[in-house]
């Protein structure tokens, strides 16, 4: 009650509104620091938990009582899709305390923004790249804007903690403050975090304030879980009778989908009928697929269409219809997305979502699985897991339902250990470097080259970057007319910069999806999307290439048919899993456990593989023989250590041990010609451990690594630094050698 008296009026009035009987834990441990304390604040709390209202119930209370004199609180979101959520929610809340609420992103319009500017005011909901956009084409707005700025809330922090986004977020926060002369308190909200106290510190970086991250006591939730199996062969899809006690048999047609129709697309397409679901693939490609594929189906049963479709390369008017029409009650229709609906928006009285095959992280099954049960509705997901039937002669690794140990290692980890993916805060971000390098400089105009580092290398972000380092990205920059000196000396944007900053593409640090039409002499061989290095191989028209030759210019890729033998490429890595999972999926092959959300399909599959792992050995050889010297190395490492891990043998181990043709299917096992025994091999990998390793080491001859979206305008050095040392993971690599020392070869 001590915290309830001391919201403002409307706010008490609100929560009589609403039916609300008490305060949840979330609200009273926010409105406690945020009252009583000057720290920042970090809120991990479930999905649908009130995190948004508890963050702004005392916010909002204080500017009631003491009103800011420019906008007083930014609210930062990854998406679009939960701004114009939140924005509407807020709306409501704070219309009777006349307190505006302000958004702004590359869809709202312009006349909004522009009252924004004469007038600032209330709470300003932002994305990163549009906050980026406001710093650099309204500079000299920036103290009006926001000298009286309190408070910055930044939503679904988690999904900023693993790669440039992040960091650019606090890049911009530190830009800003500086610019307007203010130190706002930080807020960070999240579902998923698995090291709540890293995250403090880094949200808190820079601010001079510690982070409060309450512990806050949440209520057991029982999960509607299934995971069915199916090869693609097409064939009837399995009745409904089929689920098994975790979900109960469903009253609905079994012979709704095509005859011949995909089984695992059957299956969806009938568990969708007459409900509000959404569907989960991995890729923008997947997702339109999987779209055309169940419309089609809709087709075929002469049935209207029921599916509709969102991904971030959607036009702004696509995306908000599907939201509109998924949060409409009345309507039972079907969304295909990626992670666009993963985060916080609200879609109503959602009855179930799909996940085809296994996300890579146990955050975004988490997330995922949180876009269900609200209202008073169990969380229910539907895991639907699909390969091409192993033919008779394939060779162990090919015939391991990867797939399926994934989506099962992913929910037992959660199940049993609570576990979820930390925070990865150790890069270099050169990419990011140069990012903001051009940023600031575009923003700032002429800067001397020691203002220019003083703005930017002392920002929290790149504490890691030396001196050196930077100088030598200037002068990099310099010499392919990024920037150029000015006569007095100082630097400004050069001619091939504002080529990159004048688009609006620029604003966003993460790749953008393009693809490139892949040729062989005069032959077009199709498309892919983010090429390799020339001299790497790609498939594509039933052949395997090697690229001649790239015009990123024109978007075109030479290729001529492989001849002879070269390094696999290490990039377009699938997801970024963490090792923790991969060593789980081991354990469900492992152990005799029975898993209660397994369907009929999915459980013989796994029973299947488990058989099949222990004949070959697979439960505790780390190295199987295929037969003859053909090998096959399971490291059960997370992606980048399994990076690593392959680098490790090509160039410190394949002379002594005579490996030749290393294919990969990353992070999963590595195949190879090998001629010395299984004993040499564990001894050559131990004795290379234990000598000094320099991560450099483990970059290809003449290699230029590019990973992130602005490398390829940086120095060679750095891109093979920035890989080395900010990428590729060495200590799990050497952890897992060390433990082959083991009699056997065992993990």
């Amino acid at each position: 009650m001590d915290i309830f008296n001391r919201y403002a009026p409307f706010i008490q009035d609100y929560i009589y509104q609403n039916g609300w009987e008490s305060l949840r834990g979330v609200q009273v441990a926010a409105a406690d620091v945020i009252f009583n304390t000057d720290q920042n604040l970090l809120l991990c709390a479930s999905t649908a938990s009130g995190k948004t209202e508890a963050a702004f119930f005392p916010i909002l209370t204080l500017f009631s009582e003491e009103p800011p004199a420019s906008v007083g609180a930014v609210y930062i979101g990854p998406l679009k899709a939960l701004i114009n959520d939140q924005f509407l929610r807020l709306n409501d809340l704070c219309r009777e305390a006349e307190i505006p609420v302000w958004h702004w992103h590359g869809d709202v319009a312009q006349s909004h923004k522009d009252k924004l500017l004469k007038k600032p005011s209330g709470i300003l909901q932002i994305t990163p790249e549009s906050l980026e956009a406001l710093l650099m084409r309204k500079h000299a707005f920036i103290p009006k804007l926001f000298g009286d700025l309190r408070f910055i809330v930044i939503d679904e922090v988690h999904s900023l903690l693993r790669g440039d986004r992040g960091g650019q977020t606090l890049c911009l926060i530190e830009r800003l403050s500086r610019l307007a002369g203010v130190n706002p308190r930080r807020i960070g909200l999240s579902a998923t975090l698995g090291d709540p106290e890293a995250a403090g510190k880094f949200l808190a970086a820079g601010t001079g304030r510690g982070t409060a991250v309450p512990k806050i006591e949440a209520k057991g939730i029982k999960w509607r879980l299934s995971m069915e199996h199916f090869f693609t062969t097409p064939g009837a899809a399995p009745s409904a009778d089929e689920s098994n006690e975790s979900l109960p048999a469903l009253d609905i047609k079994t012979d709704t989908a095509p005859e011949n129709a995909d089984p695992g697309f059957g299956y969806i397409f009938e568990h969708t009928r007459d409900k509000k679901c959404l569907i989960f693939v991995n890729s923008r490609e997947e997702c339109e697929a999987v779209t055309t594929t169940l419309r089609g189906y809709c087709e075929v049963r002469h049935e209207p269409d029921r599916f509709l479709i969102h991904h971030g390369n959607l036009s702004a008017s696509f995306r908000e219809t599907a939201e509109t029409v998924m949060k409409d009650d009345e309507q039972f229709m079907t969304t295909v997305t990626t992670a666009t609906l993963e985060l916080g928006i609200d879609i109503g009285r959602l009855e179930r979502a799909f996940q085809l095959d296994a996300p890579f992280t146990v955050s975004s099954f988490l997330q995922r699985m949180g876009r269900t049960g609200r209202r008073g509705l169990p969380p229910e997901m539907w895991f639907v897991m699909r390969e091409e039937q192993p033919e008779a002669r394939a060779m162990l690794p090919e015939t391991v339902p990867w797939k399926l140990l994934q989506g099962i290692a992913l929910v037992q980890l959660y199940a049993e250990e609570r576990y979820v993916e930390p925070p990865r805060l150790d890069r270099l971000p050169y990419s990011l470097l140069y990012h903001q390098t051009m940023s600031t400089l575009a923003s700032s105009g002429e800067l001397s080259p020691a203002a220019l580092a003083s703005k930017v290398l002392t920002l929290n972000y790149f504490r890691r970057v030396s001196r050196e380092d930077y100088r030598l990205l200037l002068r990099h920059l310099l010499e392919t007319g990024h920037i150029q000196r000015t006569e007095e000396g100082g630097l400004i944007i050069g001619l091939a910069g504002e080529r990159q900053t004048n688009s609006f593409k620029f604003y966003a640090v993460f790749k953008e999806n393009e693809e490139y039409t892949v040729r062989s002499r005069s032959e077009e061989l199709g498309t892919i999307v983010m090429p390799p290095p020339v001299g790497e191989k790609i498939a594509i028209a039933g052949h395997v290439w090697i690229v001649e030759e790239i015009d990123h210019k024109r978007r075109l890729v030479y290729c001529d048919q492989v001849r002879g033998k070269v390094p696999a490429y290490f990039g377009q890595c699938p997801g970024d899993i963490s090792t923790r999972v991969l060593e789980r999926m081991r354990e469900v092959l492992k152990e005799d456990k029975v898993y209660p959300y397994l369907m009929k399909n999915a459980a013989a599959r796994l029973s299947e593989a488990r058989s099949a792992a222990r004949l070959a050995g697979l439960t505790h050889e780390s190295l199987i023989n295929l037969g003859g010297n053909m090998w096959c190395l399971f490291p059960w490492l997370g992606t980048y250590a399994f990076l690593a891990m392959e680098r490790f043998l090509k160039l410190k181990c394949a002379g002594k041990l005579g490996l030749s043709a290393l294919d990969s299917a990353r992070p999963y096992f590595i195949q190879f010609k090998m001629k010395a025994s299984k004993e040499e091999f564990f001894r050559v990998l131990s004795e290379a451990e234990r000598e000094p390793l320099d991560p450099m080491e483990l970059v290809y001859k003449g290699e230029i690594p590019i990973f992130e979206k602005y490398d390829e305008f940086l120095p060679p050095e750095l891109v093979r630094k920035g890989f080395a040392y900010g990428v590729l993971g060495l200590d799990e690599m050497k952890t897992r050698i060390r433990s082959w020392e083991i009699p056997g070869g065992a993990v």
